[in-house]
């Protein structure tokens, strides 16, 4: 398993049955192939739908190369599955009915902070959907590497990129470790088969609590 669907997959955990989530584009897109069988999650696109159930490849017996999801991948919809126009989709999140958003970052900070839309001097193409999802869902997992291309921590004490919101992240989840985000700081929930505390502290820049139990990931 690469390091992608590794986060992907523990980010999954995280989800309740019942849960209606939005998926962000990258790691987060591939959170629907780890669904345990019998959990039922549904997923919601801000294109306009609720429903779809995971990505579906050209050897499917369900795979329709013109529904896709808000990563571009072809997907296919669940029992009682619904389609919608893009201002429902977006008045569907704003009202507060999402239960969960599933985001990659740039950074995430002390107290929850994030920062995923924009790098100084780089052309970016917009904010797009993020600032209402995090706002309008109910609980903000954030799925990503933990440290950039660069080997820089991207859990810091407090965030210097451009923020998308302030204190909304309840869960980050990378390749190395859990992090909870809590009123008291950041809590290490859990470290990957292999890594050590000392190593997710390494790279954190951020302030992490250290509880007595510490959890081990789904590998």
């Amino acid at each position: 398993m690469g390091t992608r669907e590794f986060i992907a997959k523990n980010a999954a955990q995280l989800l309740n049955d019942g849960d209606i989530v939005n998926l962000g584009l990258g790691i987060p897109g591939l959170v629907p192939n780890y669904i345990a069988p019998g959990k039922h999650i549904y997923f919601h696109n801000e294109n306009g739908s609720i429903g779809l159930a995971g990505i579906a490849t050209p050897e499917d017996a369900n795979y329709d190369p013109e529904l896709i999801d808000a990563c571009a991948n072809c997907s296919y919809f669940q029992p009682g599955g619904v389609i919608m126009d893009s201002a429902a989709s977006f008045a569907f999140v704003r009202s507060g009915r999402l239960d969960v958003t599933v985001l990659g970052a740039m950074e995430v900070d002390e107290a929850g902070s994030l920062a995923n839309w924009a790098i100084p001097g780089k052309m970016i193409a917009g904010m797009g959907g993020a600032m209402d999802l995090v706002s309008g869902a109910k609980k903000v997992i954030i799925a990503m590497e933990h440290c950039s291309k660069n080997g820089r921590p991207k859990i810091v004490k407090e965030c210097t990129l451009p923020l998308t919101a302030l204190h909304v992240c309840k869960n980050i989840v990378t390749e190395l470790a859990i992090i909870n985000v809590q009123p008291n700081g950041l809590v290490l929930a859990a470290v990957a088969p292999g890594v050590s505390v000392e190593e997710v502290v390494a790279k954190t820049q951020a302030h992490l609590i250290i509880p007595p139990h510490i959890d081990t990931m789904v590998a």
